[in-house]
């Protein structure tokens, strides 16, 4: 287990970047960190999508606000800094931040929580008509594009969904229910290299597949290679029609790491020792989608994000302490309910699952409650 190299005179200037599941819990511990001569101030956008609602608020069962998270409210609440703006640069050896504006901030130590973006070779994002699955704004806008489509139209656009992951399939799932929920038939297309909920435990990937086929759900074992004029090519050589293309084709962590000149993974991921501190410089503190445990990888899931936050609080504080700080074990199996946008949900863990509305009740127990416990 890394630990501090040298001890840093209190108070310490703690940077704490981006406002993602694990630094929600460290903006609410501000008391505990200035207690132990820990100052932190934060860098982030104003307000926080919470991300286990997003399949809900698409499927139009719940409203947009009801994933907000007020981040300039909770960090007031507090009474920690906050600065609305981007990080689009670090020095690591002057030991400052440069913002969106071109303004600097000078930190003793940083923590990054800025969360992960979609995989995009082809810079697909930036055209009309395509909705990266991350930020969630995207697909919040795209929930609004399609409700206006089906207003003022008969036929059903014609959706294409580019990958087979969990986020693919819940995204398909969330799609249909917003067309059930209107009366109308869904036109929607899920695409990857096998179309299958592989990556389920046991049968529930025949379960979920079902689901979807029932429901009018269209399955391609194929990649989208090429996309224009609203039609679509595929690694098969079909072309079909699309109105709007969802990109769930993965994701990586976001690109501000690619400048820290630190280790990372192949997905662009902090590379982090137990204690949460990169690996390559102990000033530095990583949690969340942008960071990935050396000898623990884990996927890109908010659990991990949750669950580290305990961890990094108390690390954090051992800067200005200089206690020893204590390692980050993530767990080897951990819950994840997808909402079938049909009032039932899929809950997997490890190898057990089950399907049905109180998985879903329990989904949504869950994550309503983490929204509420962060509202300032």
């Amino acid at each position: 287990m890394t630990a501090m190299t040298a001890p840093l005179s209190v108070p310490v200037s703690l940077a704490l970047v981006g406002a993602g599941h694990t630094h929600l819990a460290v903006i609410a511990n501000a008391s505990r960190l200035r207690a132990a001569g820990v100052d932190p101030f934060l860098i982030a956008p104003a307000g926080f999508d919470y991300s286990g609602l997003a399949s809900g608020v698409l499927s139009g069962a719940m409203p947009a606000e009801s994933t907000r998270i007020d981040i300039a409210g909770l960090a007031r609440k507090h009474g920690v800094p906050h600065t609305v703006a981007q990080v689009t640069g670090v020095d690591r050896q002057a030991r400052t931040l440069t913002l969106g504006d071109g303004s600097r901030a000078a930190y003793d130590a940083v923590s990054f929580n800025i969360g992960s973006s979609v995989e995009d070779p082809d810079a697909w994002a930036s055209l009309e008509g395509v909705w990266p699955v991350k930020p969630l704004s995207s697909l919040f806008s795209l929930r609004q594009a399609l409700e206006k489509d089906l207003a003022v139209g008969t036929r059903s656009p014609a959706v294409v969904i580019a990958g087979d992951g969990p986020t693919g399939f819940e995204i398909a799932a969330a799609l249909t229910g917003l067309h059930e929920r209107r009366e109308r038939s869904v036109n929607l297309t899920l695409t990857g290299p096998t179309a299958n909920a592989h990556w389920a435990p046991g049968s529930a990937g025949r379960s979920l597949t079902r689901n979807l086929d029932r429901r009018g759900v269209k399955r391609i074992a194929a990649r989208v290679v090429g996309h224009g004029g609203r039609r679509i090519t595929l690694s098969d050589g079909q072309s079909i029609a699309c109105d709007h293309l969802v990109l769930a084709t993965g994701l990586r962590a976001s690109r501000l790491t690619d400048q820290l000149d630190l280790p990372l993974d192949d997905l662009g991921r902090i590379k982090v020792a137990p204690i949460l501190c990169s690996v390559g410089d102990d000033r530095v503190f990583a949690a969340g989608d942008c960071a990935t445990i050396k000898g623990s990888p884990r996927p890109f899931a908010g659990v991990f994000g949750v669950r580290a936050a305990e961890v990094l609080i108390d690390n954090l504080c051992a800067l200005g302490t200089g206690s020893k700080p204590r390692p980050y074990r993530p767990q080897s199996r951990w819950l994840s309910i997808m909402d079938l946008g049909d009032g039932t949900g899929l809950a997997m863990r490890g190898d057990l699952w089950w399907q049905g509305r109180l998985a879903l009740a329990l989904k949504r127990r869950l994550d309503i409650g983490f929204v509420e416990r962060h509202r300032a």
